[in-house]
C-alpha cells in the first residue's frame, strides 16, 4: 500500500521496503528520529465512499509498516504555528508596565496616548515660568502703549513672531519655516496697514490683510507637491497662525488706555492661574485678579472703574489662550512660545472692542 493511502494528509514521511535505503520527503527539523520498522498484516483497502476524494492509486504494496508517532505540539516543525509569548507579569510596586522592545516597526506610544490609556489627563499647563514671561510681555505692551503707537510696535512684533512659531509647534509641525515666516509676514503687513490707515480704519485694515493672507496661503498650498493630507494640515495650521498674528495687531488698533489696562490684566491673570492651587480655585482667583487689575489700571488712565469690565473680558480671553497652549502633552518649546503668546494674542480682540466701548 502506498504512503498516500496510509497517511492521506501528507506529513512528509514515506517508507519503502526494508531492503531499500530509507528516504525522507518534505521539511522537518528532527533528523535523529529513526522509526523501528516491523512487518504487519496487510491493511485492507478503505471503502470507496471513504476514499472517493483520493487520487487513484495502484495495487497495495506487499507488506505495510506502521507510521511513526505524531510529533507533540511543542516539537518545532514547519507545520505548526508558533506559540505566542505570555505577557510579562505586572510589577507589585504598581509602576506602569511597558511592552518588550520589538523590531516589527511599531510606532512608539506618545506620552498623551499613554496618559489616556492609564486614565490620566493629557493636559499639562505651561506653569509659572511661561506665565512670568507672559506678564513681562504684557507689561511691555502696556508701557509701549503709554509711549505711543511706535513704542507699542516693538513688543507687538515680538508677540506676533512668538505666536506664529508657537502655533506651528503646538500642532506638531516642526520645522515649518515657510509657514512661520508667512504667518509672521501677515502680522507685519497688518501693522503697516494700521499705521498707514489710522485707527479709525482699523477694521478694514485688519480684515483686508486677513482676507489677502488667507488667499495667498491657499494658493501656495495648492502649488505644493506634498501629499493631500500634508497639504491640508499645512493649510489649516498656516491659516490659523496667520489669523492669530493678524488679530494680535488689534493691540495697535485699540485705544492706548485700553491696551494699558488689557496688558496688565492679562499679566495678572496668567500668573494667578499658574499658582499651585486646585484648578477651580485658580480659575476664580485669576478672574478676580483680572478684574482687580482692570480697576487699578483704569484708575491710572481715563477709563476709571469701567476698567473692571475690560480687565475681566481680557482675562477670560487670556484664559482661553492659556488653555489652548496646554493641549495634549505639549513640549517645553510649546510652553515657552505658544504658552507665552497665546494669552496676549487671544486678548487683542477684547482689548479693541471693549476699549472702544468703554474708553
Amino acid at each position: 500500500m502506498s504512503s498516500d493511502q496510509q497517511y492521506p494528509y501528507g506529513n512528509g514521511y514515506e517508507y519503502q521496503d526494508p531492503n531499500v535505503a530509507q528516504t525522507w520527503e518534505g521539511q522537518t527539523w528532527d533528523t535523529q528520529y529513526q522509526p523501528a520498522v516491523q512487518p504487519t498484516a496487510p491493511v485492507q483497502a478503505a471503502p470507496a465512499a471513504d476514499t472517493a476524494y483520493l487520487p487513484a492509486q495502484g495495487a497495495p504494496a506487499p507488506g505495510s509498516y506502521p507510521l511513526p508517532p505524531e510529533a507533540p505540539y511543542d516539537t518545532p516543525t514547519t507545520h505548526l504555528r508558533p506559540v505566542a509569548p505570555e505577557p510579562a507579569p505586572v510589577p507589585a510596586s504598581g509602576e506602569p508596565r511597558y511592552s518588550a522592545p520589538t523590531t516589527s516597526g511599531h510606532v512608539r506610544m506618545t506620552d498623551a496616548q499613554r496618559a489616556r490609556a492609564e486614565g490620566r489627563s493629557p493636559i499639562i499647563e505651561p506653569g509659572m515660568q511661561p506665565a512670568v514671561l507672559t506678564a513681562a510681555l504684557g507689561g511691555l505692551l502696556a508701557a509701549g502703549a503709554a509711549l505711543g503707537p511706535y513704542g507699542l510696535l516693538v513688543p507687538l512684533v515680538l508677540l506676533q513672531a512668538v505666536t506664529a512659531a508657537g502655533w506651528f509647534r503646538l500642532n506638531g509641525m516642526w520645522p515649518a519655516r515657510q509657514g512661520i515666516a508667512l504667518a509672521f509676514a501677515g502680522g507685519l503687513t497688518a501693522d503697516v496697514a494700521l499705521l498707514a490707515a489710522g485707527k479709525e480704519h482699523a477694521p478694514a485694515a485688519i480684515l483686508g490683510t486677513l482676507g489677502v493672507w488667507v488667499l495667498l496661503v491657499l494658493v501656495l498650498q495648492l502649488r505644493s507637491h506634498a501629499g493631500s493630507d500634508e497639504r491640508q494640515y499645512g493649510l489649516m495650521a498656516t491659516v490659523a497662525s496667520s489669523a492669530l498674528a493678524v488679530l494680535a495687531a488689534g493691540h495697535l488698533a485699540a485705544a492706548s488706555d485700553a491696551v494699558v489696562v488689557g496688558g496688565l490684566a492679562v499679566a495678572v491673570t496668567v500668573v494667578a492661574r499658574a499658582l499651585p492651587l486646585p484648578g477651580a480655585v485658580t480659575l476664580v482667583v485669576a478672574l478676580l485678579a483680572a478684574a482687580g487689575a482692570g480697576v487699578a489700571a483704569g484708575g491710572m488712565t481715563g477709563i476709571g472703574a469701567q476698567g473692571a469690565l475690560l480687565g475681566l473680558g481680557t482675562g477670560v480671553c487670556a484664559l482661553v489662550g492659556h488653555r489652548v497652549a496646554s493641549y495634549d502633552y505639549p513640549s517645553r518649546f510649546v510652553h515657552m512660545t505658544a504658552g507665552v503668546a497665546l494669552p496676549l494674542a487671544a486678548a487683542a480682540p477684547a482689548v479693541y472692542v471693549l476699549g472702544r466701548a468703554l474708553a
